[in-house]
């Protein structure tokens, strides 16, 4: 079959993160079944290098355009994208959209329609019930058709169903496919603890909680370090002013962002990943955390916290900083059983969350 995978953005510092992560992952390992594949999407900051390739995936990027000033990416679109999707949609035999509320993946998908090929939508968890005001026009005029056209909408846990069936407002095929990941090399976990924080430095993600559970456990473990690596999106002097304050500036440090083909190499220079992330709906970092056979500490409103909790392959906070602190403590305490949770993590990955898996679930959705 002919793939067109369509993302809102690519750029070097991997700041769209984990809905491109996962369209790249699909694509690479469809190719690898035989099957001629695309991503498209829109692209910034390469400065007049664009590739042309993602990790062996062929790639055709366009300029990211803001169309509605001071709304992020949802904001962002790409005339050139449409033109060239009206122009070349007919090439292949489905459209694969990594959707979003933006206007980049919903014309796209829209005029695939239109040309008469069939699209399979995937939101990841970015299309739910808002009382925003630039959402309710968007949805009417472009997300709901998106929904109600598409030949499948493919969701992550049964709350993006629910949301997905409100925001739809209709008939539409909904099927769960989770996010995969390919199998890395095991970290190295020799030697002091190396705490690590990788993504994107946005509220929701409390960066700052981090930093103050780090900074409360520092000085029962002396040798340990803690790093935060990520783009900053609007918490960074907060970050900054915390690790100042922690007195512990030495070992809590913000390396600033890595692209995306370097997040496995950075994984494996650590002994244990942090996402403190609240209303995270199913984190690529944290599968490609437990891919390396590291040991995870994320928050109970994380769509993975059931997947770790049951492998037994991290532990689950309440979100607070005390009870990030607490799960520090237990982990750098226990260095043996912090190994043992990774290499449950590192099978539980293996097992259910293969790409073969994934690849398989596509293309019975494709045909």
């Amino acid at each position: 079959m002919k793939i067109l995978g369509i993302v809102t953005l690519v750029s070097p510092l991997g700041e769209y993160g984990g809905p491109t992560r996962v369209a790249i992952n699909q694509l690479l390992a469809l190719q690898q079944r035989g099957h001629q594949v695309v991503l498209a999407g829109t692209q910034r900051g390469f400065d007049g290098n664009v590739p042309t390739e993602l990790d062996g995936v062929p790639a055709r990027l366009f300029p990211a355009r803001t169309i509605l000033p001071g709304s992020g990416f949802a904001g962002l679109g790409s005339p050139e994208l449409w033109r060239a999707v009206h122009r070349h949609a007919r090439e292949f035999d489905v459209v694969h959209v990594h959707a979003a509320r933006d206007l980049v993946t919903l014309p796209s998908a829209l005029i695939a329609v239109l040309r008469g090929v069939p699209i399979v939508v995937q939101t990841h968890g970015m299309v739910d019930e808002t009382n925003n005001p630039l959402a309710v026009p968007l949805d009417l005029a472009l997300t709901r058709p998106v929904l109600h056209r598409a030949r499948i909408v493919a969701y992550l846990t049964a709350r993006e169903r629910a949301s997905l069936q409100v925001v739809a407002g209709g008939e539409t095929r909904l099927e769960e496919l989770p996010n995969g990941v390919p199998l890395q090399a095991s970290a190295r976990i020799a030697g002091p603890a190396r705490v690590l924080y990788l993504a994107r430095l946005a509220a929701r993600k409390l960066p700052v909680a981090f930093v103050e559970a780090a900074a409360r456990v520092a000085p029962a473990f002396p040798e340990a370090t803690f790093a935060l690596v990520g783009p900053d999106e609007g918490e960074g002097p907060a970050v900054r002013d915390a690790i100042a304050a922690s007195g512990h500036g030495d070992r809590i440090r913000w390396e600033g962002p890595i692209g995306m083909s370097g997040t496995a190499e950075r994984m494996r220079h650590a002994t244990v990943y942090v996402l403190p992330s609240v209303d995270e709906p199913y984190p690529m970092s944290v599968l490609e955390a437990m891919s390396v056979g590291l040991p995870v500490i994320i928050t109970d409103t994380c769509g993975l916290a059931s997947f770790v909790t049951q492998h037994e392959a991290g532990l689950v906070t309440d979100g607070t900083v005390g009870s990030l602190e607490e799960a520090l403590r237990t982990l750098l305490a226990d260095p043996d059983r912090s190994a043992a949770m990774g290499a449950r993590g590192r099978n539980a990955v293996r097992s259910e969350r293969s790409m073969t898996a994934i690849a398989q679930r596509l293309e019975a959705f494709y045909s």
